[in-house]
């Protein structure tokens, strides 16, 4: 259970305005209100879009906690101010994970993510109790919000991470710290981001920076120096 207060210091914001409030829920589309009383709103603001637009509907619909990068005026409201609000909303997911000590697996690449996760989940819900990314939540808004649905009933976690350019899977692996991780295959998607396959390759690869084992095709993970499971159609992998 997190309250204002505690999520202000996991920041490193201030409260400028409000009372305590307990949050159990994380927001950033105010047309998916469904527990007001305990959400907290992240005013995001992306290419197309800012958030603060929409804090007026979010607050008609019952959100009374908010967190902010520009002067706001919500009367009775909790207001949480940041410089980045989509830092604010990955810093307190990478906090939030690091609370488990469960085994989590993290999936990557340039194909098959949503894939590769649903058909493990099929496979082991039966054993563990799973927590994982919804449909292609593997964005920089959605493994955040995906990683916050852990909690101390899960035994295992699994989840995706998709980039477009470099700099993002650096810091999706801090919110998803995976123990195990998983390279579908390195394509053509999102080439526009990257100078190459292999600059491509490099910056998928940052998500298994900690993780105890990588499993894969084998030319893709030949650099790693941590222990890998390989697959090839060649001589000398494990599959």
């Amino acid at each position: 259970m997190y309250n204002t207060s505690t999520i202000s210091a996991i920041i490193g914001a201030r409260i400028r305005q409000g009372d305590e409030r307990e949050i159990r829920h994380l927001l950033f589309d105010s047309r998916r209100v469904q527990h007001p009383v305990s959400s907290l709103f992240f005013a995001l603001k992306t290419a197309h879009s800012n958030g603060h637009r929409y804090l007026a509907e979010a607050y008609k619909k019952g959100v009374r906690a908010f967190v902010v990068s520009e002067e706001v005026a919500l009367e009775e409201a909790t207001v949480i101010q940041v410089e980045d609000t989509l830092a604010a909303l990955q810093q307190l997911a990478a906090h939030h994970r690091s609370q488990f000590a469960i085994p989590v697996v993290g999936i990557t690449g340039s194909n098959g993510k949503t894939v590769v996760k649903e058909w493990l989940a099929h496979l082991l819900e039966e054993e563990d109790s799973l927590v994982r990314s919804p449909k292609s939540f593997n964005s920089q808004i959605g493994v955040p919000l995906s990683v916050w649905e852990m909690g101390p009933q899960h035994t295992l976690g699994i989840f995706e991470a998709g980039i477009s350019t470099r700099g993002e899977m650096e810091r999706l692996q801090k919110i998803i710290q995976p123990t195990i991780g998983i390279l579908t295959n390195i394509g053509d998607a999102h080439n526009e981001g990257f100078k190459g396959r292999e600059e491509k390759l490099q910056e998928k690869l940052l998500l298994f920076r900690d993780a105890k084992i990588v499993i894969g095709e084998k030319k893709w993970l030949q650099e790693l120096a941590q222990p890998t499971f390989t697959w090839s159609y060649d001589a000398g992998a494990d599959l």
